[in-house]
């Protein structure tokens, strides 16, 4: 059976107790809701609890910590406040990290992060990979926020890589080989601007690289390519839970190897 990671399923139970001088009255509600809170696959939080001056009470029963069915499909799509779209600017900004010396950056986007992260993991020569966020409008987005389709951010992979033990057209052939760089803003059933493909460059020559391979790839397919090649933007580094997510095993705890040069087939949600 194949998930779609568009489907919506969440449900909300709110407790509200007022408080009287007289007599207590208690009232319960349960609504759905594909705007609060999400099902999801981890264990829940700890009951939280607000007051107010009018001594009334809010439980929220459950707060994931990882939203796991979002990245499956069976998350919720609500649009971050308008505020938080605030400092926009340092978002569109160049990528001010810098890699170790001797090393270069590039930031590669193919889908889902997971897979793709594991097979650049597995390429002699690279040193680090993150997966995060990058080319969209809000500063500091979670993966919820990346998830809403309205911050334009793509799900992305930073390596880092010493040119020394690892040329870039290497990345770039991993790169093509983990998705269909024809379809726009998707990858299978993966739907959404944050899949997109892209190759986001940190050096003239990476650029330079980039097109070529892109106008090699073009003949292979014989289909138009909708990779976009851009500068590499400022990048928002993950939640911890999606780091190296395969390779510590993933939904059910089967650990995948990142040695170098291993071939074992990826299996992109664990």
């Amino acid at each position: 059976m194949v998930v779609n990671k568009c489907l919506a399923i969440t449900t909300t139970r709110a407790i509200s107790i007022s408080a009287s001088t007289t007599s207590p009255l208690l009232l319960v509600s349960s609504s759905l809701s594909t705007r609060n809170l999400p099902l999801s696959l981890s264990r829940p939080n700890p009951t939280t609890l607000s007051l107010n001056s009018s001594a009334k009470r809010l439980i929220s029963f459950y707060t994931p910590p990882m939203n796991i069915l979002n990245k499956l499909g069976f998350g919720f799509k609500s649009t971050p406040d308008q505020s938080s779209m605030e400092n926009s600017s340092i978002a569109q900004g160049p990528d001010d990290d810098l890699p170790a010396p001797g090393q270069q950056f590039v930031q590669l986007g193919a889908g889902c992060f997971w897979g793709v992260e594991l097979a650049l993991q597995r390429v002699p020569g690279v040193t680090r990979t993150e997966v995060g966020y990058s080319q969209g409008f809000m500063h500091n987005p979670s993966y919820e926020d990346v998830c809403t389709g309205t911050t334009k951010h793509n799900e992305i992979v930073r390596v880092q890589y010493d040119p020394k033990d690892c040329s870039f057209e290497s990345l770039l052939d991993v790169f093509w080989s983990r998705h269909d760089p024809t379809t726009l803003n998707r990858q299978g059933n993966d739907v959404g601007t944050q899949y997109r493909s892209g190759i986001y460059f940190y050096t003239p020559e990476q650029e330079k690289a980039a097109q070529e391979s892109l106008e090699k790839q073009q003949k292979i397919l014989n289909r138009k390519i909708v990779t976009e090649i851009l500068p590499a933007k400022k990048f928002y580094r993950a939640e911890e839970y999606h780091q190296q997510y395969l390779e510590k095993g993933g939904r059910f705890g089967f650990k995948q190897s990142t040695e170098k040069g291993c071939n074992d087939p990826i299996r992109c949600y664990g």
